[in-house]
């Protein structure tokens, strides 16, 4: 590193190192989905590898996070929005794991939470698009990515009730511990949706 480099560092492009990683979440929420009608190993090892991605992505940008002088906004914000964009893959992968292990079937409620879950992705995704270029934008995405963790909570609610309906109580155990992982990648979602809310008003 020259001495211009050590004293006028080159401006990391954060906000594409999030987009990077939240693009590849959504990819790997978009192959939940496709595991939730077309259940098998390899769908399901589909999610794994993308949460790997995911993660490797994440780890990409705290390295460079912790050698930048300069950043777009809060270091403390990059660092709590790529974390929450990381749990919600984390509860994918748990989400296929533990169907996997518990020799549990996709039912209706799953797919309708996972839909959910993908379009709640998909509007962080285009929250963190538009975050620094057009911050009012990105915050009009991030709302609603929060007006769905409202819909997902209901489908829960809904799934729990029909789950409670049913005699089998290990498989009730079995489901409603599924059923937790995706409720809480929404609730991680939701916190993604605040953050970014905490960042537009810091930029406008």
């Amino acid at each position: 590193m020259g001495l211009r480099e050590f004293f006028f560092p080159k401006e990391k492009n954060f906000s594409k190192l999030l987009l990077d990683q939240a693009d590849k979440s959504l990819d790997g929420i978009i192959a939940l989905e496709e595991f939730m009608h077309k259940p098998g190993s390899e769908s399901g090892d589909k999610v794994k590898r993308l949460e790997q991605d995911a993660d490797d992505m994440r780890h990409v940008l705290i390295g460079e996070l912790n050698q930048s002088f300069i950043t777009p906004f809060d270091r403390e914000d990059i660092f709590a929005l790529s974390r929450a964009v990381d749990d919600v893959m984390d509860y994918a992968k748990s989400t296929v794991g533990e169907m996997v292990l518990f020799n549990v079937q996709p039912n209706e409620a799953l797919i309708k939470m996972v839909n959910i879950l993908r379009r709640q992705a998909e509007e962080i995704s285009r929250a963190i698009f538009h975050l620094q270029s057009k911050p009012s934008l990105g915050l009009e995405h991030a709302q609603k990515a929060k007006k769905l963790e409202n819909e997902m909570e209901r489908a829960y609610q809904e799934a729990l009730a029909e789950l409670f309906k049913e005699k089998d109580t290990i498989y009730i155990l079995k489901m409603r511990e599924i059923y937790r992982h995706l409720s809480n990648a929404a609730d991680r979602a939701d916190e993604a949706g605040n953050i970014i809310g905490d960042i537009v008003v810091k930029l406008t």
